[in-house]
């Protein structure tokens, strides 16, 4: 088993809020009236998380929590970490302790777990399909609402980018803005004006005459949007010869499992998809209980 990615700090406050809310959610007004019914109070329960196919966990970092958030005495042990790669039938934690809280918080947990495992291992087969080159995928902001910070976790446990996180903290200006704000070159010299010397600024393309004045802007980087493989690679070539490539590329638009790689051989910087986030199957996991 290897560490594809190592998770990068998410702060424990976000984590902690994010699966209590989860657990009111689902706890609703009364409490689990089955597992309450169903289960003495003094009843222990032992079982192990075990993956049902083979990918890249990730959701530990949110499975614990919902079971200690239930009941602090319970006995949680990851033996895998978020990033690792799994294989069919792998054991990814164990836990331990008061029966009720631990059926009560196993939808929680596995929710986090199968959601975040599903991006993780498509992120994943997105970034070995491209790394011949020195193309990164990158996630977008289409994520599901009050889900984002959650599901980038997940793209960086599975090798790939964050882009930005929202509207506040790097400038991408898309062609809605172009519109409305009089010009390309009068886009980005309003954007530098505005925004200190750390932001970022991004503006978006969709053809190579486009990219030409942008060039003449000097932005940080120019995302290309829905071009062809044939002009993503005469962007890559334009941009050399401008600049020495300075400027960072991004490929957007058409991109897919089966189109990235051909995206990525035109040199390209960056390729982002909303794919990994939106479009992720379900990784099965289950919590299997011993009964001996």
């Amino acid at each position: 088993m290897t560490l594809l990615s190592a998770p990068f700090a998410l702060p424990q406050l976000i984590v902690d809020d994010a699966v209590r809310a989860a657990l009111r959610e689902d706890l609703g007004r009364a409490g689990d009236i089955t597992t309450d019914s169903t289960v003495l109070p003094q009843a222990v329960a032992k079982g192990s998380l075990v993956s049902r196919e083979a990918g890249v966990v990730c959701g530990l970092r949110f499975a614990e929590p919902a079971f200690l958030q239930m009941d602090s005495t319970l006995d949680f042990k990851a033996i895998l970490q978020d990033g690792a790669e799994v294989q069919k039938g792998d054991v990814i934690a164990t836990i331990q302790g008061a029966a009720r809280a631990v059926l009560s918080a196993e939808r929680v947990a596995l929710n986090y777990l199968m959601h975040l495992s599903g991006i993780a291992t498509f992120t994943a087969a997105f970034v070995s399909e491209v790394s011949h080159t020195h193309a990164r995928i990158c996630c977008t902001r289409k994520t599901v609402p009050g889900d984002r910070v959650v599901a980038k976790y997940a793209v960086r446990c599975g090798g790939g980018t964050n882009h930005r996180f929202g509207l506040d903290d790097a400038v991408l200006i898309k062609d809605n803005h172009i519109a409305v704000s009089g010009g390309i070159s009068e886009a980005i010299e309003a954007a530098r004006a505005y925004v200190g010397p750390l932001v970022k600024v991004e503006i978006e393309v969709d053809t190579l005459d486009q990219l030409g004045k942008a060039l003449a802007g000097n932005p940080d980087s120019i995302l290309l949007d829905n071009m062809t493989a044939e002009m993503l690679a005469k962007a890559v070539e334009i941009n050399r010869r401008h600049n020495n490539g300075r400027i960072k590329l991004e490929a957007s638009g058409g991109v897919d499992i089966d189109t990235v790689r051909s995206i990525a051989e035109t040199g390209v910087d960056y390729i982002s998809t909303s794919k990994i986030t939106m479009g992720a199957p379900s990784f099965d996991i289950g919590l299997d209980m011993d009964i001996s």
